[in-house]
């Protein structure tokens, strides 16, 4: 098992995959992310993420070399992190790994190119307008790790409007810069009031913070439960292509 300690050795070793680029959560340089570190085995390759919500442990390739490397990592790390990778190699793991117990599929979702879209209406929001944006969350979207206020969560983009025909106005739909790393910005907490859905909102605003995120980082990318059907269609349209991935975890004893 070799340790890789520098971000290109990892974005060669990655081949493309946009997944464990932006695990090693580099922002600038050589250097990985804060407690990131990255391991190769033959033709496996794990990177592990530390995440005040998740510790996260992205792993590719033969599945033959990547149960002897996430054997070595997880008795390296510990067992709290989540793997996460394409849905073939994390049932491979499964049936062997002793305690490895599967989570869930979704989708890997990116895209190098703009959008397209028409984005009109669509800003960057001010500090009192994220904070209105929680209530969203609250209301429509508690289970999402990007909300207001957390930790890794950069900017939120939206569309301010009237709710109801109230005399205020507040966040109507909203989609976050969320954990973006070099070469792979990533966004997080797409949510739209319920008032407000069926006007194209989620769109544009996603658009939004996908050029934005090409533009300063080459690729955007997204995770998404393959039961959210209405979301995958949304980012197809914008031009993201999907993989299926899988999650697995050691539960807690």
């Amino acid at each position: 098992m070799e340790e890789l300690a520098r971000l290109s050795d990892i974005e060669q070793a990655a081949a493309g995959h946009g997944q464990l680029i932006w695990a090693a959560q580099g922002q600038g340089g050589e250097s990985l992310g804060p407690g990131v570190r990255a391991w190769r085995h033959g033709a496996a390759l794990a990177v592990a993420s530390p995440n005040r919500q998740q510790d996260r442990l992205a792993v590719k390739g033969d599945s033959a070399d990547a149960v002897v490397l996430v054997r070595r990592v997880l008795e390296e790390v510990g067992p709290s992190y989540r793997l996460l990778g394409e849905a073939a190699l994390i049932d491979a793991l499964v049936r062997q790994l002793p305690g490895l117990v599967p989570v869930h599929n979704f989708f890997w979702m990116e895209t190098t190119s703009p959008s397209g879209v028409a984005t009109a209406g669509v800003r960057w929001l001010d500090a009192r307008e994220e904070k209105e944006a929680t209530s969203l969350f609250d209301r429509f979207f508690p289970d999402s790790y990007a909300q207001p206020g957390r930790a890794g969560v950069r900017s939120w983009a939206g569309v301010v409007g009237e709710v109801d025909g109230s005399a205020g106005v507040e966040p109507l739909a909203v989609a976050a810069d969320a954990w973006s790393a070099a070469g792979c910005g990533f966004m997080g907490g797409v949510v739209t009031h319920p008032s407000a859905r069926g006007r194209g909102l989620a769109r544009a605003v996603s658009g939004f913070v996908l050029d934005a995120l090409v533009n300063r980082y080459g690729r955007a990318a997204l995770m998404v439960l393959t039961s959210n059907a209405p979301a995958i269609a949304t980012y197809e349209r914008l031009g993201m292509a999907k993989r299926r991935f899988g999650a697995a975890h050691i539960p807690a004893r």
